[in-house]
């Protein structure tokens, strides 16, 4: 019986599956065994590789444009080589170690706990599952808000077979990837496939000084040095442009292998490895506004701008999203003393600093999966894994060139994950139980580079995660097999040990190091029902509980700061209704949810006062603390004395960013829909929509201009229509496609909403010759066809107290041309 699952659908010809009569059928393991997407009473949106390819979804972070109310995008480029990933308004966009993610992540059964590094390239992908809605009874920890499950192509013993792909592109794209399936006996197989990818970024990276001169307006760039001799402007000659880099590029090689052995009829055996190199460039951000006010007040950043002799204002500001002036550098050299700075004091550890604008990932890992069928209804699995994670990422946090802020960060992560399973079906009961273990050692190391905080801090933490669970589920058909109830319980043992090292450079007393662990000891369940209506229709109720563990601020500034975080506790309902109609013409899934969120912790963007590293009392300066008004009870900000204040005598001190951590629980509903349609012979449409409601009367109460969740639209949308047209003359077909994305309106506030997301729609389109005689293909897309602009995300860092709001752009429209061909 076994659990491995492929798409059962006809591939001839490539890219062009969904142009059929009927809906095509999907087998999944969202329930732990191998079923029908149809007959599976869960909200499943499961996707073949070639109905992505079809859309332009390479990875993980392109996911979201197809599930209706899941969010899939970059992190906001603070948070490095990250997925955002948010399921019905949970999830997570902190990549941080101590942060715990809401959607768990599984590649072939393989647990993956980070969203560092997640933005998983599709590589020989069968399909991906992405089941919404708690799944802490069959995925365990951090899966309250859903799961993803990526399934791979596994090998088989029939034919040897092989395929080539060649993609061109804008930004001279080029991609190539390549795999080959080998039988090497009637009873072992080897499959090897691999891919490369290079794209220039599509954000430039500008030389400050040199485009003030290009602009006409060398005054604004006071003595700020350039960053290459080459584009120095003199004897009336100047350089043709003052580009020095790219963000948002792609640079990644990565290769997988497996092994399948039937040593016996009953036993497979699967042995994997797989090895992926990013090196890609920094994420695209850019600096939306600047607050001149608030940048000269700061001792440090106003000094460096007498230094050079400029302002921090809109002239860094370039007008353009797709260019800025990060330097990635501290451009004031090591040892400077400037009067009046404490940051730039003469020491040789400040300033002078430059990094490598990259966000690289190496990661590599090694799998063994056996399933042996103990009788023909009966099967056992066991499921051994190890993998090694090594990210980094560089972030510049205002993007001009002077500097507020710099971040260096590397993490390792080093995983072992064991898990065994026994599934069973039979006309009365069908039942998984099974065993889980994860235990990783992770090192996170940081380095920020802060005048504006006036310190330089180095960081070295260590977490020892380790998860201990066993679980069961059971369906069973009491009176007919047409109906079906089922249940599910997961006994979860959670610890998090963690040894948090803060130093900053010469100043001991500023220290912050601590050690906790989080951890918690827990019970799941679910619990529902399911009836079939017809052959063809699929009734389904469910009730289910998740949680997410505790965690605890990884950002502490000061050692104030310094606090644990509650898990997220939350029960969730939802009914739905999946039915195949008009001879299979028709697919119409539809689900509506309720979700409690019983705890729910969040962070609110305030200040507190900045203590004195040596007396721990409030340092002197311009602010008074004041509560914040779109905050709960607790969270503060500062303001600028009066004038009056100032005359009253009204003492003022110096304020730091905080971010504060409090439980808002509230409650979520909504509903989503997913619709396939083939009318005629060779015609299919798509259509898919979520909205969701997320409301928090704490929140409303506290004054806050919204209660939704922050960085999620309440609707999502998506569709397509492709028509597969059988040309004689060219002895294969031309498939034509198009489809529509659609986001409502998101916030980046609860107390603005001058930085918000309006709702935006882009398009994607493709057409592909196929050619069967020599099994090729020839396909030519263009992706956001009508280059609508939009953000990725904002960050609000002036409610942090800095001078700046930046956002990410979204890509520009692109177009690719590939080559495929099968063997």
């Amino acid at each position: 019986m076994g659990t491995a699952a492929s798409a059962q659908i006809s591939q001839a010809p490539p890219n062009a599956d969904e142009g059929g009569s009927q809906v095509a059928d999907i087998v999944v393991t969202a329930t732990r065994q191998a079923t029908n997407l149809q007959d599976t009473p869960l909200a499943v949106t499961a996707v073949t590789s070639q109905a992505l390819a079809q859309r332009s979804i390479t990875n993980t972070a392109d996911l979201g444009a197809i599930v209706p109310n899941a969010t899939f995008r970059p992190a906001q480029g603070a948070f490095g080589p990250s997925v955002t990933a948010f399921i019905r308004g949970i999830g997570q966009g902190d990549g941080s170690l101590a942060a715990e993610p809401g959607v768990a992540f599984y590649v072939d059964d393989i647990y993956y706990p980070l969203i560092l590094g997640s933005q998983f390239d599709l590589l020989d992908l069968d399909h991906v599952e992405v089941l919404r809605g708690p799944q802490g009874t069959l995925f365990g920890r951090n899966a309250l808000a859903g799961a993803v499950n990526l399934v791979s192509k596994a090998p088989n013993f029939r034919d040897p077979s092989g395929y080539t792909e060649l993609t061109y592109g804008d930004y001279n794209r080029l991609n190539i990837r390549a795999g080959f399936n080998l039988p090497l006996t009637s009873n072992l197989a080897l499959r090897v496939s691999g891919v490369t990818k290079r794209m220039t970024g599509y954000q430039k990276r500008l030389d400050f000084r040199c485009q003030m001169f290009k602009n006409g307006t060398p005054q604004l760039a006071g003595s700020i040095p350039y960053s290459d001799g080459k584009l120095q402007q003199s004897g009336g000659v100047e350089p043709d442009n003052c580009v020095v880099g790219h963000n948002g590029g792609e640079d990644v090689k990565a290769a997988r292998a497996q092994i399948l052995w039937a040593p016996v009829p009953d036993l497979r055996i699967t042995l994997t490895a797989d090895y992926l190199k990013d090196e890609s460039s920094v994420t695209a951000d850019q600096i939306i506004s600047t607050n001149p006010t608030v940048a000269a007040a700061n001792v440090n950043l106003g000094a460096q701008a007498r230094y050079f002799g400029v302002a921090y204002d809109n002239r860094f500001v370039t007008g353009d999203p797709y260019s800025t002036y990060a330097t990635y550098a501290d451009l004031i050299p090591g040892g400077t003393a400037i009067p009046g700075s404490t940051f730039y004091n003469g020491s040789p550890t400040r300033g002078g600093y430059r990094f490598n604008p990259t966000n690289p990932v190496t990661q590599y890992g090694f799998a063994g999966k056996a399933v042996y069928n103990i009788t023909p209804k009966i099967n056992a699995t066991l499921i051994l894994a190890y993998r090694s994670v090594k990210a980094g990422y560089t972030f510049d946090v205002d993007g001009s060139p002077l500097t507020s802020e710099h971040t260096s960060n590397l993490t390792t992560h080093e995983q072992y994950t064991a898990e065994g399973r026994i599934s069973g079906k039979s006309d009365f009961i069908d039942w998984t139980a099974g065993l889980f273990y994860y235990r990783a050692h992770q090192i996170a190391r940081l380095f920020v580079n802060s005048p504006w905080l006036g310190l330089a801090r180095n960081q070295r933490n260590y977490y020892e995660p380790e998860s201990k669970s066993a679980y069961a589920n059971v369906t069973i058909h009491p009176f007919t097999e047409r109906l079906g109830i089922n249940g599910g319980i997961r006994y979860s043992d959670d610890r998090k040990p963690v040894n948090y090292n803060n130093i900053q450079d010469g100043v001991p007393s500023g220290n912050i190091i601590f050690g906790v662990v989080p951890k918690s000891k827990r019970v799941d369940w679910k619990a529902g029902a399911d009836y079939k209506l017809s052959d063809h229709t699929l009734l389904y109720a469910s009730a289910a509980t998740g949680f997410r563990l505790p965690s605890f601020n990884a950002r502490p500034l000061q050692p104030s700061q310094v606090y644990q975080i509650p898990g997220d506790n939350i029960i969730a309902y939802e009914a739905g209704i999946k039915t195949d109609l008009f001879d299979r013409k028709l697919r119409i899934n539809a689900t509506g949810f309720y979700t409690d969120y019983k705890r729910r912790a969040t962070s609110v963007s305030g200040q507190e006062y900045l203590l004195d590293t040596n007396t721990g009392q409030p340092q002197a300066g311009n602010s008074i603390l004041i509560p914040l008004a779109a905050g709960p009870a607790g969270t503060t900000t500062c303001r600028a004395r009066t004038a009056a204040e100032v005359a009253a005598g009204t003492p003022g001190f110096a304020c730091v960013g905080r971010t504060f951590a409090t439980n808002t629980p509230g409650k979520v509903r909504g509903g989503e829909v997913e619709i396939e349609v083939h009318p005629i012979e060779h015609l299919s449409l798509n259509l898919s929509g979520g909205y969701s409601n997320f409301s928090a009367p704490d929140l409303r109460s506290a004054g806050r201009v919204t209660d939704r969740v922050l960085g999620i639209p309440n609707w999502t949308a998506s569709a397509g229509a492709q028509y597969d047209l059988d040309v004689q003359a060219l002895d294969g077909s031309i498939t034509p496609r198009v489809d529509w994305f659609y986001q409502g309106s998101i916030a980046y506030s609860a107390q603005s909403l001058a930085f918000k997301q309006s709702p935006f729609s882009t398009f994607n389109g493709r057409l592909t010759y196929y050619n069967r005689k020599n099994d090729a293909t020839v396909s030519f897309s263009v992706t956001n066809m009508f280059n609508k602009f939009y953000y990725y995300n904002y960050f609000v860092y002036s409610e942090l107290g800095y001078p700046n709001v930046n956002g990410n752009p979204s890509r520009p429209r692109m177009w690719s041309v590939t080559l495929g061909k099968r063997f």
